[in-house]
């Protein structure tokens, strides 16, 4: 978080003229919140980094931005743009998710250390709509789109095992090949099928639109996320939002589109491990509850233990072909290798999400009467050897994420100026070069 504000300083300092920091917000624990911008077009893109506090490449992406736009005038003038970049939209969460960032990169040490809030503390969401927030990050965040009233808004999220992608508020032709360009050139594989989206309409490989908000119960929240959130929120300014997905352990299954020889066993199989999985955590917590206390810190790691708990059961059934569903559910898709595969991966990972956090409730208590810490380890070593083993996920370098991440950013800017109308008299569209590459920034 420091190392974000430092280095974003010496970039305004090396280029004052066109570049700025302000402080636009503080967090609950009083960390300021610190937006970049670089540019004087009239035309605003703001760039969201940190909205998930366990997916810290998006900040390190919008320094790459502010850099790219400085050295490249026709990101600036030439698309009559003014970069936003807000460097983190949670600082306290990403503060404690610090024990993992310097490594050493395993998949043991990242979910010993992971650390994401319950849904109702994450700041993108409007469980009670724009006029209910009461997150500070979230009143910052949209105050700043109702000040800036973007064309173009971008959400950097990651993805900690599986592949990248990317969801729309609205469609944007031309995305799909480029993804898929970028993706190929950089070794970073694209999930097919994500679990996010796995009920949300297709515009492209790993292009998937996001519907419109509804109201919805908090199961159906977490798990489908067609809420109100601040992706939705600046459309009354015709605003584009693009939410870019970097995987940091990569598994190339989520890319493979051939058909499953049995879909309903496979089916069956993952439901029954997410159940037995879902038994075993909660007798764990059962076990570690009563000497827990009731610190500050103990809720903020408990809330979303019982959120994930709370969701495990209706997706195992939600996936359960034997199981009947009940009226008002969705139907699944058709399931081809790289969405089962999705699928797996998702139940591995909120088992070993929820493992992690009771793991840290344990050490952070400085005690363990119940003898938990032994089997918690157990599990968790057991689960990421799965994962890279199984599934053989491996770690992509974080400057590779990085240069990902911000290529796809600049595609999606690029044809989101394109369709959207230019404000000041004389400027021209952003500018593509036809013997390169279609994109320049690339």
């Amino acid at each position: 978080m420091d190392e974000l504000h430092v280095r974003a300083a010496a970039l305004v300092q090396r280029h004052p003229k066109d570049a700025r920091l302000r402080r636009v917000g503080t967090s609950r624990a009083g960390l300021p919140m610190w937006l970049l911008s670089v540019g004087h077009g009239s035309r605003q893109a703001l760039v969201v980094a940190g909205p998930h506090a366990n997916e810290p490449v998006g900040g390190a992406t919008a320094l790459r931005l502010a850099e790219r736009a400085l050295a490249d005038p026709r990101l600036r003038e030439g698309a009559d743009a003014t970069w936003n970049l807000l460097l983190c939209l949670d600082p306290d969460g990403a503060r404690r998710n610090e024990g993992w960032l310097s490594g050493p990169y395993t998949l043991g040490h990242y979910f010993r250390h992971f650390f994401r809030p319950g849904f109702r503390e994450q700041p993108e969401w409007l469980p009670d709509g724009a006029d209910g927030a009461a997150l500070p990050e979230t009143r910052a965040l949209l105050d700043l789109q109702d000040e800036l009233r973007p064309f173009f808004q971008c959400s950097l999220h990651g993805v900690d095992v599986g592949g990248g992608f990317v969801e729309l508020t609205r469609e944007l032709p031309g995305l799909a090949p480029r993804l898929a360009h970028t993706a190929a050139r950089l070794g970073i594989p694209l999930e097919l099928g994500p679990y996010d989206t796995l009920y949300w309409p297709t515009l492209g490989p790993a292009v998937y639109r996001i519907p419109p908000p509804r109201r919805a119960d908090l199961a159906a929240a977490i798990t489908e996320a067609a809420v109100e959130s601040t992706w939705f929120h600046p459309h009354r300014y015709g605003t584009l939002t693009a939410v870019v997905e970097a995987p940091m352990w990569g598994v190339r299954a989520v890319e493979d589109a051939s058909p499953s020889a049995d879909a309903d066993g496979a089916l069956r199989a993952v439901s029954r491990t997410l159940r037995r999985d879902t038994r075993l955590l909660q007798a764990l917590l059962t076990r570690i509850r009563p000497g827990l206390g009731t610190a500050a810190d103990t809720a903020s790691l408990l809330s979303p233990v019982d959120d994930y708990l709370l969701v495990c059961p209706g997706l195992a059934d939600s996936w359960d072909p034997d199981t009947e569903a009940d009226d008002g559910t969705h139907p699944l898709p058709p399931l081809d290798t790289a969405r089962l595969t999705a699928l797996r991966i998702s139940a591995r990972r909120i088992a070993l999400r929820t493992a992690g956090l009771l793991h840290q409730l344990v050490t952070r208590a400085g005690h363990d009467p119940s003898g938990a810490l032994p089997d918690l380890d157990r599990l968790i070593d057991a689960w990421c050897a799965d994962y890279h083993d199984g599934y053989q996920a491996r770690w992509i370098p974080v400057a590779r994420q990085v240069e990902y991440q911000a290529r796809v950013v600049l595609h999606a800017f690029e044809l989101a100026g394109r369709r959207a109308p230019l404000s000041r008299p004389g400027a021209s569209a952003i500018g593509t070069p036809p013997a390169k590459a279609e994109v320049p920034f690339e």
